[in-house]
């Protein structure tokens, strides 16, 4: 055991955990005054709820050891059974095994948070809070298994994921899309304007974000070394392109950089470097930036307006489409100079490993689909997906909640 990385994963682990209320501080202030403390409540929740499922089966089922054929991890590790103080003979072998569990929970709890954007103002908590269990269970931790679990058998094909491009920002964002569609629109949508009601929440839950971040992709390194200083560098790198890119676009576009535009770049700078950070140089991660920084924003600008959908706070056109560009990325510009365990992308003259990651892209993004369907139908038969039309009108604050956050009325 190594006292200085088991030192630096606690850390990280602390790091990723804030960006959960990032989250719901970055959602919050995009929402409409009355339904800041839906987004609140509902990112808390998560928190609290996915954490008890991971202690549980949740970590068992994505790093526990394979119960056959790469799919899915057996219940060994039940309640923590065998996972104490010492370091695992499989993963991060230098810190306690409870310490890189902990770690791994913070990504199981922060993937389906990011969901809450794309249906907020108009989801019953009590479906949210079911559909998350479900969710966790059955999307998230056989997808962390597939990648990131001994023997699952993306990884065991040479897929590169190096803190969650699919896994987290991927799978959740296409999840959201889905079901965005649906539940269907907030009521007044595209006849009324849906402006965010506090930008200064907003960029302090994106500044938030871009510190957890740092614990996200430079802790996934598992150790402090040299490869976490690289993707520290990278992360940042990426993110700042990403910023500058989505803020030149609105200012030659809509004829203003804003500060909702430069965070949201930010933000999908940060989701488009994390499955490239740890296998990518400085150099690269700018292109990587600021492809992301364009791309997201004709995502959120012309993409959405142009199909209609209405994904209340952009998940899908940050998310996901950040996350697949991402993805795409690390097949493209890793480099075995850099870690010597990943692997030469295209541009190195490997082609095979931008081939294997579309295929582990396509997989992934059709499993999390079928099976977010699937869901919905069940939750939506149990206990109803949508609030009705008054209390949406309302608002949740007050109709899910019983609260408010300001004293004065819309």
């Amino acid at each position: 055991m190594n006292t200085g990385d088991t030192a630096w994963i606690l850390m990280c682990t602390a790091l990723v955990f804030i960006m959960t209320p990032g989250v719901a501080f970055f959602y919050g202030g995009m929402a409409r005054r009355k339904n800041i403390l839906s987004i609140l409540t509902q990112c808390f929740a998560i928190i609290c709820l996915v954490s008890l499922q991971w202690v549980l089966f949740g970590y068992s089922l994505s790093f526990g050891p394979d119960a056959g054929h790469g799919i899915i991890g057996n219940l060994e590790w039940i309640g923590l059974r065998g996972v104490g103080q010492e370091p695992s003979s499989t993963y991060a072998g230098t810190v306690p095994h409870l310490a890189f569990m902990m770690f791994q929970g913070m990504f199981a709890i922060i993937t389906p948070a990011l969901m809450v954007g794309a249906f907020a103002e108009r989801v019953k908590f009590s479906a949210l809070v079911l559909f998350t269990l479900l969710w966790s269970t059955f999307v998230y931790d056989p997808i962390a298994h597939w990648v990131w679990g001994a023997g699952g058998w993306l990884g065991s094909i040479g897929a590169l994921d190096f803190a969650g491009g699919i896994v987290v920002h991927v799978s959740s964002g296409v999840s959201a899309l889905l079901l965005a569609i649906l539940i269907g629109k907030r009521v007044g949508y595209a006849k009324q304007a849906f402006a965010p009601h506090n930008l200064p929440i907003t960029f302090l839950g994106g500044a938030l974000l871009w510190i957890g971040w740092f614990g996200f992709n430079a802790g996934s390194a598992l150790e402090a070394g040299g490869l976490a200083a690289n993707a520290f560098v990278t992360t940042n790198t990426a993110a700042a392109a990403a910023g500058m890119a989505w803020a030149f676009m609105e200012w030659k576009m809509d004829g203003a950089p804003t500060v909702l535009g430069i965070v949201s770049g930010v933000v999908a700078g940060l989701v488009a470097i994390t499955p490239a950070c740890g296998f990518v140089s400085a150099l690269s991660a700018i292109p990587i930036g600021l492809i992301a920084g364009i791309g997201c924003y004709f995502a959120v600008a012309r993409l959405k307006p142009l199909l209609g959908y209405d994904d209340s706070l952009d998940v899908f056109g940050v998310h996901g489409i950040g996350g697949i560009w991402g993805t795409l990325a690390t097949g493209l510009f890793a480099a075995t100079a850099i870690n010597p365990a990943g692997a030469d992308g295209l541009l190195m003259g490997n082609a095979k490993l931008f081939l294997v990651q579309i295929f582990y892209m396509i997989v992934c993004i059709a499993y999390a689909l079928i099976v977010t369907g699937i869901l919905y139908k069940v939750v939506d038969l149990l206990v109803g997906m949508r609030v009705d039309k008054q209390s949406e009108l309302i608002g949740l604050d007050l109709t899910q909640h019983n609260e408010s956050a300001y004293t004065i009325l819309e």
